[in-house]
């Protein structure tokens, strides 16, 4: 038997520590214990003095985020939507590691993602980087699955990235992505596809095309001018990246850092008249109806009037994506009102996988950001009510009871009903907690009921109240 000493000290062990939650900015005192600290280091050596205090930050990494309940019902219920659109789709789902060889996103095309990787070197020696994006992980795996994978695939993913930028409303330093993507289906029909997903997506969240559109355009109209003014072949990539940051510099840089790649002064003004186009028709006209680029948004257009969403897609020519690997068709989807950054990006990348050495797949695929989303839906009041729910409370009048108490919770859950158990509270204090976290039913069990194998069932909603035999409780 426990001495009454013993059972004093237990007594205090289980009582709550009653500590407050800490306020966003706060910072948590640890105190390490004299013994700890002086054995944690070299026995053989005298131990050091040392601090005996450390204040921790509670705040998570600038740009990051914690996730508690209620924010991570939101993100629970938009990656639902995202996988139930992927699966209207007949795509399959894959994961990768966010831990990815830094090879894998080293491109020598300037792009500003390569400048905002979190790489390192590990306790190998292996140069890694925490994932940027998801296409070249993607790539990777159609790599190492070869012929054992029959085409076309149709895969996605919802995955964390990584990158070290300035952030602003809408970008963070690391976000989830939902990403679909096409191996082995050469046609624009891939695209249309992908777009109509997207489509879906909005519709799903109660957003409609007065809210959102999808500007389209190709790369290969930025090759078709280039070819206009003989631009070397080897620039090409090197003046997508400049051009994609239309709208973020003013025509004057533009013109500038174009200028500096070797680009005459009539190429530079004739890239820049041709991107100002928001017309397919005009596109047509300076470029000619042979040319692929205009054929392939022609189709394109086609598709989305038998698609159904024609309404929500615009020809925009300054549209050319950041990345250095998309080679055909590109879209992003934005607000309408021009509060916020792209929503989403993609696109055709035929000949991603030949730098990594091996034969080249037709592909193309997107990327949703879970940030800018959220972003939108509260703009809009869209946010759904996501309020924990909770099937039964089940509580047990007498510490007694708790034994039987614990066989009503386990039988409701092996039924697949969700049951909290609450303990050592009074009843005025359950109520409340049930009321807290909208729970539909609180069992009761009494212990003259519990004689007559019976307990105590209260429908909360409607306040009526009744026996029901244990072996029976539903």
């Amino acid at each position: 038997m426990a001495s009454a000493s013993t059972a004093a000290s237990l007594r205090l062990l289980r009582r709550p520590l009653g500590l407050a939650p800490l306020r966003p900015g706060r910072r948590l005192l640890c105190v390490a214990s004299p013994t700890a600290l002086a054995t944690s280091g070299d026995s053989s050596s005298s131990p050091a003095p040392m601090a005996q205090s450390a204040v921790v930050d509670v705040n998570p990494p600038r740009g990051t985020r914690d996730f508690p309940p209620e924010e991570m019902r939101l993100r629970s219920w938009l990656f639902d939507n995202f996988r139930e659109v992927s699966r209207s789709m007949a795509f399959e789902e894959v994961d990768f590691p966010v831990l990815e060889s830094e090879a894998l996103f080293i491109r020598k095309a300037g792009e500003e993602i390569t400048q905002q990787l979190y790489n390192f070197e590990d306790k190998g020696g292996r140069r890694v980087v925490l994932r940027p994006e998801i296409t070249p992980s993607l790539a990777r795996l159609v790599i190492k699955q070869g012929k054992s994978v029959s085409l076309p695939l149709k895969w996605f993913t919802i995955g964390q990235c990584w990158r070290y930028e300035r952030m602003t409303r809408g970008r963070r330093r690391e976000h989830y992505q939902w990403n679909m993507d096409i191996f082995g289906m050469p046609k624009v029909r891939a695209e249309a596809e992908l777009i109509q997903a997207i489509v879906l997506l909005f519709e799903r969240l109660g957003i409609t095309s007065s809210d959102v559109g999808i500007r389209l355009s190709s790369r290969k109209v930025l090759q078709a001018v280039l070819d206009m003014y003989s631009v070397p072949q080897h620039l090409f990539t090197q003046v997508c990246v400049i051009v994609d940051k239309l709208g973020k510099l003013s025509r004057e840089e533009i013109e500038k850092e174009l200028i500096s790649t070797g680009l005459s002064s009539e190429a530079v003004q004739g890239i820049i008249e041709v991107l100002s186009l928001k017309s397919l028709d005009k596109l047509e006209e300076v470029l000619g109806s042979g040319v692929e680029a205009v054929a392939d948004l022609k189709k394109l257009f086609s598709f989305a009037e038998q698609y159904g969403y024609a309404d929500w897609i615009c020809f925009d020519a300054s549209v050319v994506r950041g990345l250095a690997y998309y080679t055909g068709i590109v879209f992003e989807a934005f607000d309408r009102e021009g509060e916020l950054r792209a929503i989403c990006g993609g696109g055709r990348y035929d000949r991603l996988l030949s730098t990594f050495g091996t034969e080249d797949v037709p592909a193309c695929g997107f990327g949703f950001g879970d940030a800018v989303i959220v972003e939108l839906l509260k703009e809009k009041g869209l946010l759904p009510d996501l309020s924990r729910q909770i099937d039964d409370i089940v509580f047990p009048l007498d510490e007694e009871l708790e034994g039987p108490a614990s066989s009503v919770a386990s039988s409701l859950r092996k039924k697949g009903r969700s049951v909290d158990l609450v303990e050592d509270k009074r009843l005025k204090w359950v109520f409340k907690h049930a009321e807290r976290i909208n729970a539909s039913r609180l069992i009761l069990v009494g212990k003259s009921e519990w004689e007559r194998g019976m307990v105590r069932v209260k429908i909360l909603s409607t306040r009526e109240e009744f026996e029901v035999k244990a072996g029976e409780l539903q």
